[in-house]
């Protein structure tokens, strides 16, 4: 097998952090459906950085807008500087303030909600080949 199909054949854990259990129940069902498997399922961005280094996902789906004090943007830079981990932004807001904001740094993709799996699919191994994943 090569290097590139041993990379997509790795199940990767995907964390979730979304404000809204409806739209984060369609990101789990979505993600698994793919054949990800889903390390958690959190609210804001304070309860994310606390709980990566114990669930130690390879990837992050982040919503910008999120419950407590810090967005998704503030939570992925500060995971993403101190654990190494990429997140993909799944956003509402796509205006073009917001959009600045994300992208920025070059760091991270972002989706629109709503999204499709196709979109997940393909901004998820674009993640993977930015970022080296395995």
């Amino acid at each position: 097998m090569h290097k590139k199909e041993e990379i997509k054949n790795k199940k990767m854990n995907v964390l979730i952090v979304e404000d809204e259990i409806i739209i984060a129940l369609d990101i789990k069902f979505t993600v698994e459906n793919l054949g990800f498997s889903i390390s958690g399922i959190f609210s804001s961005g304070e309860e994310s950085i606390a709980k990566v280094p114990l669930i130690s996902p390879d990837i992050i789906l982040m919503d910008i807008k999120l419950n407590g004090k810090i967005d998704g943007r503030c939570a992925a830079i500060k995971i993403y500087n101190k654990y190494n981990i990429p997140s993909i932004f799944l956003t509402a807001y796509s205006d073009e303030k917001t959009l600045k904001r994300i992208h920025d740094n070059k760091l991270f993709y972002s989706i629109s909600k709503p999204f499709s799996e196709y979109q997940i699919s393909e901004t998820i191994e674009k993640t993977r080949e930015k970022f080296g994943l395995s």
